[in-house]
């Protein structure tokens, strides 16, 4: 929790509230300048004799509402008999009991602006709660800036005139935001100086100091940098997210609010994290390195053919939610993509893969490992624990995933990352014929066909007694290969390596990524 002079102020105001009692406290702001988060940090520093009901969803009539009240201080009343009566009793005899006991009571509504007058002028009402000597129930009320101008019309001057501490939770200023930007990175376990400042006073521009679109901004900015292995955040990068994330209302409703629950800058940090065995791009960033080069594949390797993929016309969240997107239908997909002719309304598996001259490769990965196996990929997705879908991966596009769905559809790579668990499935072909893997110790054609690739990238012709051995110097080579890769180096060249060798000299004329960035 970042707490600013200005945050601090306003959960002073909240604790003076419920500290001395009496009346209603009104907290304010601007949408996603953090009133939640401070009333959740209330929550966390209540004292011990204090009994809090939360209301966060205040649409409701006035009865709905003393239920709930009810329900969260685990009040009994009479179902049977739905009337204002029935439940301002039951909560009256309860507040009464609490005060005896020593203990004390607070009603908390937050999106308090969302109160209709009729239940506004209910709440009043049960501030009439009291003894002779002290006030039953402390109301603190949390809204948007409406919820201001609401309690200064005429018909709302009595509740108006309770309020005995009130604060308007401003922005953050440009020091703030970029002494907030630090303590994200510094409590995360990453470099705070990854943002150049030209790169904050950007953020600080777009965002106009809100928390919630400072978080969506460095978390998207995070991810371009991840996917361009940048060393830095620069203005251009922000530019960039700002573009994709809230430059356009279109764009603006989708991001907002799926970012907000689903990263934050914490979280996209922890994706690159979590990644192995390939060193987390987040933190060669953050640590300000960045993985040794690889050898750069040659210009003849076969592409695909040109893709010209569409903008989405709703959120990705709801694209993926089709039922229709079995693992079937992308595995027909791929096939499709590789020239491979196969049986109408047929169950796809692969078996049927290897009878077509292919493989599969089912494993799980990062995002930085899937762009370097260079194939369409098909993604798995996870919707609940018990619904997941699938959708092929056919290129890249200045940065944003191309998946096919009816057509190719270009999307925020931050939106496919929010639901893709890392699991995916590629068709790769293979050197030889039913070839998946080549082992030390073997004797095999393959093993000449590993020599001849390898001498093709490192330049090293080997004369040996036994080509078709693969000896431990043949092992010793490989591994090294593998470590430039940052392929886990067993000396097994698998399916991983077979894959990296043939992208490194288009040996298997194989179907890859297209990549129009």
């Amino acid at each position: 929790m970042y707490m600013s002079a200005r945050h601090q102020e306003g959960l002073a105001h909240l604790l003076y509230g419920i500290n001395f009692g009496g009346g209603f406290v009104a907290l304010t702001g601007e949408v996603g300048t953090g009133k939640t988060t401070l009333c959740h940090c209330l929550l966390q520093q209540l004292p011990d004799n204090v009994d809090i009901a939360l209301i966060l969803n205040p649409k409701l009539n006035a009865v709905e509402l003393l239920a709930a009240i009810c329900d969260e201080l685990g009040i009994a009343y009479d179902h049977q008999q739905p009337s204002l009566k029935n439940r301002v009793d039951a909560l009256n005899h309860y507040l009464l009991a609490a005060h005896a006991n020593g203990r004390r009571t607070v009603l908390l509504i937050d999106e308090a602006q969302n109160l209709s007058l009729e239940v506004l002028e209910q709440i009043r009402l049960l501030t009439n709660l009291e003894t002779s000597t002290a006030k039953l129930l402390q109301i603190i009320l949390v809204g948007q800036p409406e919820l201001k101008q609401m309690l200064n019309r005429p018909d709302l001057r009595q509740l108006n005139q309770r309020i005995t501490a009130r604060y308007h939770l401003l922005p953050l200023s440009l020091e703030e935001t970029r002494a907030y930007i630090r303590h994200r990175l510094t409590v995360s376990d990453g470099n705070p100086d990854v943002f150049k400042d030209s790169a904050v006073r950007r953020i600080y521009k777009f965002s106009k100091g809100i928390p919630r679109i400072i978080n969506i901004l460095c978390d998207r900015a995070l991810l371009g940098a991840y996917a361009t292995e940048a060393r830095v955040i620069t203005a251009k990068i922000i530019n960039q997210s700002a573009k994709e994330a809230i430059s356009t209302p279109r764009k603006q409703g989708r991001a907002l609010i799926p970012l907000l629950i689903l990263f934050g800058m914490t979280a996209g940090i922890y994706f690159f994290s979590q990644r192995q065995p390939v060193a987390p791009a987040s933190k060669m960033i953050l640590s300000g390195r960045l993985p040794e080069p690889s050898v750069k594949e040659p210009a003849n390797i076969q592409k695909t053919a040109a893709i010209t993929p569409k903008a989405p016309e709703k959120p990705f969240a709801e694209i993926i939610a089709d039922p229709g997107l079995t693992l079937n239908r992308a595995l027909s997909q791929a096939l499709e993509l590789w020239g491979k002719a196969i049986p109408v309304n047929k169950q796809v598996d692969c078996n049927d893969v290897q009878a077509l001259g292919l493989n599969c490769l089912s494993d799980k990965a990062n995002w930085k490992q899937i762009l370097t196996l260079d194939r369409p990929a098909i993604l798995e997705f996870v919707l609940s624990a018990e619904e997941k879908r699938y959708a092929l991966l056919t290129g890249i596009r200045q940065g944003r995933p191309v998946l096919r769905f009816s057509q190719d559809i270009d999307l925020p790579l931050a939106d496919v990352l929010s639901l893709w668990n890392g699991y995916f499935l590629i068709l790769w072909q293979p050197p030889l014929p039913g070839l998946t893997k080549i082992i030390p110790g073997q004797t095999s054609d393959a093993v000449f066909w590993l020599r001849e690739q390898l001498a093709l990238i490192d330049g090293v012709g080997e004369v040996v007694k036994r080509p078709l051995f693969f000896d431990n110097a043949l092992k010793t080579r490989v591994m090294h290969f593998q470590q430039q890769q940052q392929l886990e180096a067993d000396g097994v060249a698998g399916a991983r390596t077979l894959i990296h060798l043939d992208n490194m000299t288009g040996a298997g004329g194989s179907t890859h990524l297209i990549n129009t960035d």
